[in-house]
């Protein structure tokens, strides 16, 4: 007996519905979690920093003033070479004579205060490779140039009039690097000749011994003391003859 095809077809589709599927879905591929974005650079605020080391308050009135502090700040912050400074102290600008940057245009100022400064991060272990590039690019750009020598972990900076040493590390974490140095850097592009250094302090007076201080006889013992002495044996002298007159007067009594 057959069975009609419009039986058949339901009958089929209802079979291969209802038989449970030996086929599993594929398990979904493992993915390793996403890394950690890299932490944003910390932000040092240049001014803040040279107002309290050093001290380096003549330095930081010439950047701000020039606002050369925001070329250095937006190099240190904003790039991803950063910032190497060589701030000198106070000492190192009142050692030279008061004329040596009264002299200067603004424009040659500015590039004297870009002139202590690279473009890039160096940490102090860098530049004994660095030294080995002589001469190095300052901000300052084209001539202007440093050349550094590294000597047991002491660092010169040495510039046509001058060659201070690193004194101190003020900061130094990537990417700004702050060194203190102990003269000023001085481009022969701004100084035809060595800069005179400011005239020494005057000596003090040498003290003098005073008009009113007794003086020493050659025995040691002042005047004053001596005419007290012969005053007191004078008097001892007269007492002793006015009594013997006195005797010699009641004898004769």
């Amino acid at each position: 007996m057959k069975l009609p095809i419009s039986i058949l077809t339901p009958i089929i589709l209802t079979l291969f519905i209802s038989t449970p599927t030996q086929a599993q879905a594929p398990a979904p591929a493992f993915l390793p979690p996403s890394p950690a974005p890299a932490p944003a650079p910390h932000y040092v605020n240049l001014t803040d920093l040279l107002s309290v080391a050093g001290p380096f308050s003549i330095f930081l009135n010439y950047v701000v003033q020039t606002k050369i502090i925001d070329t250095f700040q937006n190099q240190a912050n904003n790039t991803d070479q950063g910032l190497t400074l060589f701030v000198p102290k106070n000492s190192a600008f009142t050692s030279l004579k008061q004329t040596t940057f009264s002299n200067l245009t603004d424009d040659q100022l500015k590039s004297l205060l870009l002139y202590h400064g690279f473009p890039k991060y160096y940490s102090l272990a860098e530049f004994k490779n660095l030294s080995a590039l002589n001469p190095v690019s300052t901000f300052a750009g084209g001539e202007y140039t440093v050349n550094l020598t590294y000597d047991m972990g002491t660092v010169r900076v040495a510039s046509k009039w001058s060659n201070p040493n690193i004194t101190s590390s003020v900061y130094s974490t990537r990417p700004v690097a702050v060194y203190e140095v102990n003269k000023v850097l001085l481009p022969m592009q701004l100084f035809s000749a060595d800069p005179p250094l400011a005239p020494a302090p005057a000596p003090a007076p040498e003290s003098k011994p005073s008009d009113l201080a007794p003086k020493l006889s050659p025995s040691g013992s002042s005047p004053k003391s001596i005419d007290s002495a012969n005053s007191a044996h004078v008097i001892s002298t007269s007492y002793m003859l006015l009594w013997v007159l006195l005797g010699a007067i009641m004898f004769m009594l």
